[in-house]
Formats: C-alpha cells, structure tokens, sequence
C-alpha cells in the first residue's frame, strides 16, 4: 500500500510540474556529433568511439564521459525504464517490460542493458557495487559546464568526468532537470520486483538508493 500511495504521489507531481517533453533529449547545444569527451579535458582513451576516463578507482573501472544518447558530456541523452535498451514517449509501470518481473544483475546483457546495446563493445551498465566505488573514493562538486547543472566526479588521480542532472521521465513529462540526476545501475532492489538501484545527486547531497523501474533515467556506461 505504501509503494502504491507513493507511486502515485510521484506521478501526482510529475503531471503538474512537468513540462518538458519525454522525447529523445541532448540537453542544450545538441550535437550529434561523436565528440565524445572533448570538454572535460582529461579523457583517457576511447572504445568503439566513445571516449573514456581512468579515474584510478581501486577497480581500474573506466567511466564514460557522456550519457547513452548524448555526445558531450554536458548533454542530457536519453532516458530508459530499468532494463530497456530504447526510448518511448511515456514512461508508465503498465508499459514497463521489467516492472514486477524478478530479474538478476542486467549489466552485460544485451537483452536489458541499454549501454550495451546502444554502445556495443565492452560497454556495459555500472553495477550497484561499482556505482557505490565511485561514491566512496572520488570528490563530488555541484558545478555548471556549459551551461548545465551537475556534478563534477574527481577521482583519486585527478581526472574528472560530469554528470548532467537531467531529471527523470515519469508518465510523458520530464522533471528535475537541472536540479536532480537520477543514474541507473544494473542492480535490481532485492527486497522486491519493482525496483532498481540507482545514483541520485543534487546541489546539496548525492548516494545510491534504490528507485521504480518504470521512471525513465540517464545511463552512464563503463567498461572493464
């Protein structure tokens, strides 16, 4: 009953403030260009073209600079539900492939993660785990690049990737843009069939906590 009364407050709220259509979104400057991390400075290499930064995290894990759909790394991209690998118009729990499915770690798996599907290669969704790394070992700044709101994400040795803060998608309207970010990770809650682990950040906190599958969020790929 809890989980029903919240879900429909969420969507209570998304109805009156969102005005920002659910569409396929680059966030201001849209570039479909490959320029992959070009204004972040500090890119590292680059797989199946897409750029790349070593933030010397204890795992080596290296981290995107731009969003599944974006070219810069100040573009929004697109959003998916947890476990799709496409777009839709309206993000609801009825057209959610995966809300109230029990489900494993998606990363990798080409039938659910939408970085390995949209990116190929060795690109692959974070796990709760490798977003919980990022959390623990870098340095996290509220800041704006290029016009846009986000984090800045130092990581031991220096480098840095941004992540916008796109809002999410709920029902056909975006909200929080440029206040909140909302980041998938391939990790499903384990205390049920409706939820997914997610990054959440704004101007005054950021952590991993869990949120509702059918809600359309921005996808940070990484690779091994």
């Amino acid at each position: 009953m809890k989980k029903t009364l919240r879900k429909l407050a969420l969507l209570t709220v998304a109805m009156i403030v969102g005005f920002a259509s659910c569409e396929d979104d680059f966030g201001p400057e849209h570039d479909r260009g490959n320029n992959g991390g070009g204004d972040t400075g500090n890119v590292s290499g680059t797989i199946a073209g897409h750029d790349y930064v070593d933030l010397g995290l204890p795992s080596g894990l290296k981290w995107a600079t731009c969003n599944v759909g974006a070219s810069k790394p100040h573009n929004y991209g697109n959003y998916y539900a947890w476990g799709e690998t496409t777009t839709k118009s309206s993000y609801t729990s009825d057209n959610s492939r995966t809300y109230g499915k029990s489900m494993g770690d998606i990363s990798g798996k080409a039938s659910y993660d939408a970085a390995r599907v949209n990116w190929g290669s060795t690109w692959r969704m974070h796990t709760r785990a490798e977003m919980q790394e990022l959390e623990n070992n870098c340095t996290w700044t509220w800041t704006t690049q290029s016009g846009v709101n986000g984090m800045r994400v130092t990581g031991p040795n220096g480098n840095s990737i941004f992540l916008p803060a796109a809002g999410y998608c709920g029902g056909s309207s975006r909200n929080d843009v440029g206040e909140i970010g909302y980041y998938w990770s391939s990790t499903p809650d384990e205390s049920g069939d409706y939820g997914a682990y997610r990054l959440n950040f704004d101007s005054g906190d950021h952590g991993v906590h869990w949120g509702d599958r059918d809600f359309g969020c921005t996808v940070r790929p990484v690779s091994d």
